[in-house]
């Protein structure tokens, strides 16, 4: 199997998803060829800045003991994700990145459905207008109530709308808050 420079080579599918499966239990699968989640260790920190650099996210607050990663044995750190707390007692899922070439592979989903596992609800992120239906299906729910967020999203909303404004008309941040026990998937899945 050949690819260009730069570009991981694609793997045929993982097996084929169960009826049954979780969405976890189906990530976890499909990373059992070659790839690896693991708690992140000092040794990625310079490997998730790189990663978070590369797709243009927030670089704050990357403290390494708070990630996990997908790791490919011979590309390295290819996914990353954490779970970051506030000084309100919120947490937020965050820094959520997939290495370019590697996207559609599920990486993200096992990232996602770890982290919620670990981290139980309520689980707070943010992110661009776009994106809110892919964390939709994950069970998150746009919060627009300022009442309903914790202080720390109610102050970074109305900092978030005044810069945006000014600096990119049109484009919008998203808060979202996950408050379940399981993912809106899975309850599906429990009632029929």
């Amino acid at each position: 199997m050949t690819s260009s420079p730069g570009t991981p080579p694609r793997r045929p599918a993982a097996e084929n998803r169960s009826p049954g499966d979780s969405p976890a239990v189906h990530a976890a699968r499909r990373l059992a060829s070659g790839l690896r989640l693991r708690a992140a260790t000092a040794a990625d920190q310079p490997a998730i800045r790189r990663l978070i650099r590369q797709v243009r996210i927030n670089p704050m607050g990357l403290d390494w003991h708070r990630f996990v990663v997908i790791e490919d044995q011979g590309w390295g750190i290819v996914a990353c994700g954490q779970v970051k707390p506030h000084g309100d007692g919120a947490r937020e899922l965050a820094s959520l990145a997939v290495a370019d070439g590697w996207r559609g592979r599920g990486l993200a989903r096992a990232v996602i459905e770890h982290l919620k596992r670990r981290a139980g609800p309520p689980l707070w992120l943010t992110c661009r207008e776009g994106l809110v239906p892919l964390y939709a299906r994950y069970g998150f729910v746009r919060v627009t109530a300022r009442g309903e967020m914790t202080p720390y999203f109610r102050r970074l909303d109305r900092l978030a709308r005044q810069i945006l404004r000014l600096l990119r008309p049109g484009e919008g941040l998203a808060i979202m808050a996950w408050q379940e026990s399981c993912t809106s998937e899975e309850a599906a899945g429990a009632g029929g």
